[in-house]
């Protein structure tokens, strides 16, 4: 997967960015993205990591921390002032932690990586989206269904106890922010989609007591996950992907079939309030 000369490179290279790139699903598009002769921003939190996989691929690499929103501001400008356009930004990066300890901007840490700071970067980075008439591929999970039910008056998760509750409400709002950003920017070129990567065998879950560590950390992972390389080759597909030809703008797919989406995604004043409410949280976070 990562020999260059086994994948054919493309004659328009494009500008992406991949967060979450250093590991799991995300280093598997970058090193095969990177193969194809695409010029890719990668972000990952583990500086280690992310410099091995830079000198593997040629990526150019960045390192944030998800949980602490300055960091986020940081790697905007670093990346506003390293390119001019964003042809395909890919929010990747996610989790579900354990730990109740609010972040330094005091809100739970699942639903801050998961959902506030791919928000707050994806607006910071937006005059380099529009420039590019860009795709945003937010990387969600079928957990959005099956443990989601946003609370607008709990988004801080200052009264939830499960970690699944959380997961799958920043989950929920990853397909949410995917709508109201092709409602509102559909119509100055950017498109935007939410998928589920399938089950996948990485490192999701160490950091938790939830039930999922059980299946990613356990024997069981050999039986019901799919590799890294298979849910980084369904990653690429929506980035590479013709939006209106292989993937609807605004939507959600499992995998790579269009889905029928978690109830509150259809609830317009859902999707209008979560956007003015994540706006006002990370403007808060401290």
């Amino acid at each position: 997967m990562g020999d260059k000369t086994s994948l054919p490179r493309t004659e328009s290279p494009l500008t992406i960015v991949v967060t979450g790139g250093s590991d799991g699903i995300g280093a598997a598009a970058v090193r095969t993205l990177s193969a194809r002769g695409h010029r890719v921003l990668f972000v990952g939190r583990s500086p280690q990591k992310t410099a091995l996989l830079a000198e593997e691929t040629g990526a150019e690499p960045f390192v944030a921390d998800f949980a602490r929103l300055e960091d986020v501001r940081r790697l905007a400008l670093e990346i506003n002032q390293r390119v001019d356009h964003i042809d395909v930004l890919a929010n990747n990066a996610g989790g579900v932690f354990g730990d109740r300890t609010p972040t330094a901007d005091g809100f739970e840490k699942t639903f801050q990586v998961n959902h506030l700071a791919p928000f707050l970067l994806t607006n910071l980075l937006m005059d380099r989206l529009v420039t590019g008439r860009a795709r945003i591929v937010n990387t969600s999970s079928v957990a959005a269904a099956r443990f989601g039910q946003l609370d607008l008056e709990n988004l801080a998760h200052t009264t939830t106890a499960s970690a699944n509750r959380a997961y799958g409400d920043s989950k929920l709002a990853n397909i949410l922010h995917a709508r109201a950003l092709h409602q509102r920017f559909s119509a100055r070129g950017i498109s935007a989609v939410a998928f589920h990567p399938g089950m996948v065998g990485t490192n999701f879950a160490a950091d938790t007591t939830s039930w999922f560590r059980f299946v990613y950390r356990t024997p069981l992972r050999r039986l019901i996950l799919v590799s890294p390389e298979q849910g980084g080759a369904t990653l690429e597909h929506f980035i590479l992907g013709t939006p209106g030809k292989d993937w609807l703008s605004g939507e959600y797919y499992s995998e790579l079939k269009h889905a029928v989406p978690p109830a509150q995604v259809l609830d317009q004043h859902l999707v209008d309030q979560l956007w003015e409410r994540s706006a006002a949280m990370v403007s808060a976070g401290r």
